[in-house]
């Protein structure tokens, strides 16, 4: 189930020649694709494209009449090798996954792909994640695609430019047989816009016809000699190409001012967001009609030399925006007109920051400093403030606002699971415990303080080999190691990486597999794990299985996480058993938020058929509550918070519980130290109650009132 469903959307992928799409830009993405007549899809889900995913699993009926296949990868690894039926055969194909961290994985097959080079276009949709609101580490794309030379394209964020150049990518790729990356920020992603659309496209040479006229090039193979003439003709065939095609279909724009003795040179994605900055100066307006020189580069690489000549001829100066570092297309503009005795002035990373997001306010501040040198040859419209202003606001609303670490969500199985964790340090003292990709790096923050290190997606296990040595063990005083693993971990890599070399290798630490039932983190897909109905998938297979099936002996299943004091006992049982080898526990409950989705539907269903519906909620008695705090040092739920008590001796606030409580009961499971706290209580809220249930609320009602009088009377009295 993921976080979103596409179902209606997808209709919009029949449009038609001259008819108008309008929509997101994921779904612009797809459109375009079909429209490219791509044969086969795959990927892997991550931020900013995890959308992408989704749209092509709701598009299946539309992609099994036009012949497309579609394909949930593995791994970014199995993606990108799916490329290569593209090598042999003018099938177009496209992968996507989420930047850096996808290609490091991919990039064993994309290296093998782009060295024998592509037949049928290829398309390698990156979700660039880069800056300060990332999850991942801060670095680009750009340096794989320099040093694989595969053509990158970053096109403008709008619709029409998004769809122009996804068509431009494979006819790229095809002209020079080369696969290229198509480069779509956060930015691109989730816009919302409108284009003409056309019509979709069957595969001009589909997979079929592959399958049944095989054909083999040894010279196609990476295996010397083969593999020196590859990065021959590279060089000599199919850079020249690539430049020639670019420069042929004007990829790259020149957007003429009315000055011409300074110029601006940016990065395709970031055109918007320059603009946007040039309005501030009254140097252009919200259509883009600029009054100075602007190069847009929706071809960050290869950098077209001839274009940055002629753009720079005739200049004083020219800022180059280049969002991220190192600065490659500095470097590489920077060289080039050394190399041509250009006279031109370049500025950069010397007037913009070297890492983080080139807002408009950032963007606004260089600008500033850029025309202030050069202000007797450029006439600037003067806005009071207008650089100050944004960095002192900046400053500001840094100051005025606390920051917000990121934490699990309300009623997330994966809370329990670190409560418990803590309890057994508490009682055993800190272990050493390798942390992994996913939602459970959460516990790395407060109120949990758990993980030492992440290495990458499902290489919790991997991470903690080195402290799973045998002499280690030898005195039976030294402590296990703890590593963490999701299921989406588990089924990327972590089954071979992770449990599979700790059974060869004899490892004697305890992995704890954390099973939501999907691929959480990137929006909720399934995994070969989840446990629901997925028409167009096999699941229900379950990961224990595969876990004994690899040779892991103990294994512990625990199927409600929400049970603290039994994770506490099956924890501290793996660390203190005398049995030698990895040992593994399951910890099984589903992902909360995917849980309310599919409730949430049955419930309003119910709801519109005026059927009988129970939310249930948890509080706590604000007489009863003693202020000790013990419930948030072991939760940090989201919905417990703090309020101040009405009794006039309770200096210290109490807890409280808001209304976006899902009554999943951890907050009072965990307090005093996983015994239930008496302050809390569970309430059951009925919408459309039975007759039965009114009568008995009326009851009660009645008692309660009667009670209450009674005793007010008696006050009175005494």
């Amino acid at each position: 189930m993921a976080e979103r469903s596409f179902k209606h959307e997808v209709e919009k992928l029949r449009l038609g020649e001259g008819e108008i799409f309008h929509g997101e830009g994921i779904l612009a993405v797809t459109k375009a694709l079909l429209q490219c007549g791509v044969g086969y899809v795959g990927g892997y889900q991550g931020s900013p494209i995890s959308h992408l995913m989704d749209v092509f699993a709701d598009a299946d009926p539309l992609l099994k009449e036009l012949g497309v296949y579609f394909e949930n990868s593995a791994s970014e690894a199995g993606a990108a090798a799916m490329l290569s039926a593209s090598v042999m055969y003018p099938v177009r194909g496209a992968v996507t996954w989420k930047s850096t961290v996808g290609t490091n994985v991919a990039s064993d097959a994309l290296s093998n792909l782009a060295s024998s080079g592509v037949t049928g276009g290829t398309v390698v949709i990156i979700g660039e994640d880069y800056g300060e609101g990332s999850s991942i580490m801060q670095e680009r794309t750009h340096a794989f695609a320099m040093k694989s030379q595969m053509w990158l394209i970053d096109p403008r964020p709008n619709l029409p430019s998004i769809v122009h150049f996804t068509e431009k990518a494979f006819q790229l790729s095809e002209a020079s047989n080369t696969p290229v990356f198509l480069e779509l920020r956060v930015r691109s992603c989730h816009l919302y816009g409108q284009f003409v659309a056309k019509e979709n496209q069957k595969p001009k040479y589909t997979l079929g016809e592959a399958l049944n006229n095989p054909v083999r090039d040894v010279n196609r193979i990476v295996l010397p000699p083969a593999s020196f003439l590859q990065e021959e003709d590279k060089i000599k065939r199919r850079l020249p190409a690539a430049i020639q095609f670019i420069k042929d279909n004007k990829m790259n724009e020149f957007l003429s001012g009315e000055r011409d003795d300074i110029g601006i040179i940016v990065q395709g994605a970031l055109f918007n967001n320059l603009n946007r900055a040039l309005v501030q100066f009254d140097l252009s307006d919200h259509l883009g009609n600029v009054k100075i020189p602007v190069y847009v580069m929706n071809v960050t690489y290869p950098v077209i030399d001839d274009e940055v000549l002629e753009f720079c001829k005739g200049k004083r100066a020219v800022l180059l925006v280049e969002e991220g570092q190192p600065n490659y297309i500095e470097q590489s503009i920077g060289l080039t007109m050394f190399h041509n005795e250009v006279k031109t002035k370049l500025h950069g990373k010397d007037l913009l920051p070297m890492g983080g997001d080139y807002t408009i306010g950032r963007l606004e501040t260089a600008l500033g400093e850029f025309f202030n040198l050069y202000q007797k040859e450029i006439e600037i419209t003067e806005k009071e403030g207008a650089i100050t202003i944004l960095p002192e606001d900046a400053k500001t609303l840094s100051e005025a606002v606390p920051a917000r670490p990121a934490g699990f969500c309300t009623g997330c199985p994966e809370r329990p699971i670190f409560a418990a964790l803590k309890l057994v340090q508490q009682n055993m003292g800190d272990y050493h415990v390798s942390a992994d990709i996913g939602c459970h790096l959460f516990s790395i923050l407060p109120p949990f303080n758990i993980g030492a290190t992440t290495m990458g997606y499902g290489l919790g296990g991997a991470s903690a080999s080195a402290f799973n040595m045998d002499f280690v063990r030898k005195d039976n005083g030294q402590k296990r190691v703890i590593s963490i693993m999701g299921d989406g971990g588990f089924w990327h890599n972590g089954l071979t990486t992770g449990i599979t070399n700790a059974v060869f290798n004899n490892n004697d630490g305890l992995t704890i597999i954390i099973d939501n039932n999907y691929a959480a983190a990137t929006g909720g897909q399934d995994v070969p794990s989840s446990r629901f109905n997925n028409k167009i998938r096999t699941i229900n297979n379950p990961i224990e299985k595969a876990v004994h099936g690899v040779g892991v002996k103990h294994v512990d299943f625990i199927d409600n996480t929400y049970d603290v004091d039994k994770m506490v006992k099956v924890i501290t049982k793996a660390l203190t058993s005398n049995e030698k080898g990895p040992k593994v526990i399951i910890a099984q409950s589903e992902c909360m938020l995917n849980k309310q989705r599919r409730d949430n539907k049955v419930k309003k269903k119910k709801l519109e058929e005026k059927k009988r519906v129970v939310n249930e909620k948890f509080g706590v008695d604000s007489k009863v509550c003693t202020g000790d705090h013990e419930c948030m040092r072991l939760s940090g739920c989201p919905s417990l918070t703090l309020t101040y008590s009405d009794n006039p001796l309770r200096e210290d606030p109490i807890a409280t519980i808001d209304s976006s409580c899902v009554a999943c009961g951890n907050c009072g499971e965990v307090a005093e130290a996983a015994v239930l706290c008496p302050s809390f209580y569970k309430a059951q809220v009925v919408k459309n109650p039975t007759s039965w249930e009114k009568f008995k609320h009326n009851v009660k009602q009645n008692i309660f009132s009667y009670l209450q009088k009674r005793r007010e009377k008696k006050r009175q009295l005494a």
